[in-house]
């Protein structure tokens, strides 16, 4: 079996990692396996430090203390924080995606819907225009956006096309681990459970390893198949999504759980 299709070798493992503003605590003493095809979700209440490690981990936020070791197409891991930027950066367009909650910010707004997919293909050595825009017409469809608005800015749609627009930049490239931060943030409950199962057929399609931050326990349960739970910056509990949700052991996330309703 090739390294890339071994399933029992963590994709990303992360080993004592903190993060402090200054004298204040952003997430403390995380450590957990990611492996090939699964999805972690992070939970907490606003504050709990769930942001901060998911900009820890997608290397945007360089860690206090502690190690992000990435295990590469060949098989071979590498500490993300001792590459250098401009692996980070090419890590960032070709493994991995990262789907921000408010899709302005991952999209480029002054180019086509087209463009906006094009661009991250071009990215990684595509250059004949036709492959790219077919490729591009392509992924519209996969998203459920309207082929005859792949000319038509990003600023002309709604914020639901706008989301789906960014999950398809992201993924032209066939990552093998996306990043999420709220991504159904701000749309409304109709628009979220269209881009719930779009998201979930896609994960399960194209096997992706999934890390997602989310407020929104009803989210956790229907994409992640394990849960962290942070309070305070520490992971407080965690397991199997079903059991961590069903069966909750510690106090906050009884709460948690407790506060709202779940499917």
């Amino acid at each position: 079996m090739s390294p890339e299709l071994d399933q029992s070798q963590p994709l990303l493992t992360v080993n004592g990692l903190s993060h402090y503003y200054g004298s204040q605590l952003g997430c403390s003493n995380v450590g957990f396996d990611l492996y090939p095809g699964e999805v972690l979700g992070i939970v907490g209440e606003s504050g709990s430090g769930k942001s901060t490690l998911l900009k820890c981990l997608s290397a945007v936020l360089p860690p206090s203390e502690g190690e992000v070791i990435y295990r590469d197409r060949t098989g071979l891991p590498h500490d993300i924080y001792q590459i250098s930027e401009s692996a980070r950066r090419m890590l960032r367009r070709t493994d991995w995606g990262v789907v921000e909650q408010n899709p302005r910010d991952g999209l480029r707004l002054g180019v086509s819907a087209g463009a906006n997919i094009g661009e991250r293909m071009m990215a990684v050595g595509a250059r004949h225009y036709g492959g790219i825009r077919s490729e591009a017409e392509s992924w519209l469809d996969k998203v459920e956006i309207d082929l005859g608005r792949i000319d038509d800015l990003p600023t002309t749609f709604s914020g639901g096309m706008q989301q789906r627009l960014q999950i398809a930049r992201n993924l032209v490239t066939r990552p093998r681990l996306i990043f999420m931060d709220e991504p159904t943030g701000g749309l409304d409950v109709s628009v979220q459970a269209r881009l719930l199962d779009l998201l979930r057929g896609l994960v399960a399609e194209l096997g992706l390893s999934v890390i997602i931050v989310t407020h929104d326990l009803a989210v956790a349960r229907l994409l992640s198949h394990r849960l962290m739970v942070m309070q305070r910056g520490q992971v407080v509990e965690s397991g199997l999504t079903d059991q961590v949700l069903d069966d909750p052991q510690h106090p906050y996330t009884q709460l948690l759980v407790s506060s709202v309703l779940l499917p």
